[in-house]
């Protein structure tokens, strides 16, 4: 079944979270698979269905820093969409790869994830799919999608590469990913991060940087438009 690739460019927080939302209501059993691609308008955050941001991130300063937050139409924690690469995939119930097991949907579009950022990485063998969810430093931590890793994220050395969340429904699924491309810098994490939390320690610890600590924008751009094509080679191969 061929794939449709959908690159919506660049929008606000809620417009990318909107766009998914619509694409998974109106998505048929009989549809064909979608990439969907997109980038942020500024610096933003998403978090998942059910979770209060307010109870992890300081918004005064969030909003201070121009943060762009946005409820995600998946579950899970929140993630920092400052220097990522955001993905989503939606998977009509008819496809092939479909699968009522969750874990199933996230090792088929995780494996390709994996393959991927293979041409970052000279020992490309040492990534792998996380097979136990470790537990968290602190209770905070467990709300940061980069701050734990999670059963089938994309790892290498310990640590988290890329990581996703899913909503299912009788039509099918969606699957919103990210790759992290580099942490966020310090002085953004201390200034929109709760005091008193292990969070920023738990994202050094447990966070991979395909660019390390040291990175800018024209090197963020570089790497997104090669994950686009890769991800574009990988699922729709």
């Amino acid at each position: 079944m061929k794939w449709k690739i959908l690159d919506t460019g660049k929008r606000s927080a809620k417009e990318n979270m909107a766009i998914d939302a619509e694409l998974l209501e109106k998505m048929k059993p009989d549809d064909p698979p979608i990439l969907h691609l997109y980038e942020w308008e500024r610096d933003s955050a998403t978090y998942g269905y059910f979770l209060d941001p307010k109870k992890f991130l300081d918004l005064e300063k969030a909003e201070a820093q121009g943060l762009s937050l946005a409820r995600r139409p998946t579950g899970g924690g929140i993630i920092f969409h400052v220097s990522d690469l955001a993905f989503s995939v939606l998977v009509p119930a008819n496809f092939p790869h479909y699968s009522t097991n969750t874990l199933d949907n996230y090792d088929f579009i995780n494996s390709a994830v994996k393959r991927g950022v293979k041409t970052f990485f000279k020992d490309a063998e040492s990534l792998s799919l996380l097979p136990e969810e470790p537990a968290p430093l602190d209770e905070s931590c467990r709300h940061f999608c980069m701050a734990k890793p999670t059963k089938y994220d994309v790892m290498l050395e310990g640590r988290k590469i890329a990581g996703a969340a899913q909503r299912r429904r009788k039509q099918g699924y969606l699957h919103q990913g990210s790759i992290a491309i580099a942490l966020p810098k310090e002085n953004f994490l201390n200034k929109v991060l709760l005091k008193g939390t292990l969070v920023h320690e738990a994202m050094l610890a447990n966070t991979f940087s395909l660019l390390g600590r040291k990175w800018t924008a024209n090197d963020l751009e570089e790497v997104r438009k090669t994950l686009k094509h890769q991800l574009q080679e990988e699922l729709t191969q």
